[in-house]
């Protein structure tokens, strides 16, 4: 039997600042959409504001042909550039008793590696890892990174 339990997460080279990808997602998160429409068509504040640990926010995503709502409580982690989105309600509860992604940027001489990573406890043993969870937010972040660098 598979343990319900796990991690899946991915590291990606990135060409912006850390402390872009940090700041949007810190403070500026309801600009996420028009940057990585194909991923994120809508976030919203339900409890707090756009900046504050302890927020409630909620995206709708597009991943595949899968469209979902995920809610979550906001944890940052400024020392260490995190950002973990502690699920609360949305659709991946069907499948999942947890989910917890990570957004983590790390500044090297040139660019940044972004660390993308979700902590899950699965329903059953018939759930697959949310590895596709970790591709949208490869998506999410490859989009942030194409508009930091034109900008």
């Amino acid at each position: 039997m598979a343990p319900l339990k796990g991690k899946v997460e991915t590291e990606i080279e990135i060409k912006a600042p850390a402390e872009k990808f940090y700041n949007i997602f810190r403070s500026r998160a309801h600009h996420v959409p028009n940057i990585s429409s194909g991923s994120i068509q809508r976030v919203q504040v339900h409890e707090g504001d756009w900046e504050t640990h302890g927020s409630i926010k909620s995206w709708n995503y597009s991943v595949g042909d899968e469209v979902g709502v995920f809610k979550e409580k906001v944890e940052y982690n400024d020392e260490n550039k995190s950002i973990t989105l502690n699920g609360v309600e949305g659709d991946v509860f069907k499948y999942f008793k947890s989910f917890k992604p990570v957004y983590q940027f790390t500044q090297k001489d040139e660019g940044s590696i972004a660390t993308l990573s979700i902590a899950y406890e699965k329903l059953n043993d018939n759930v697959a890892a949310p590895d596709k969870y970790v591709g949208l937010m490869v998506n999410i972040v490859k989009d942030l990174d194409a508009h930091f660098i034109k900008a």
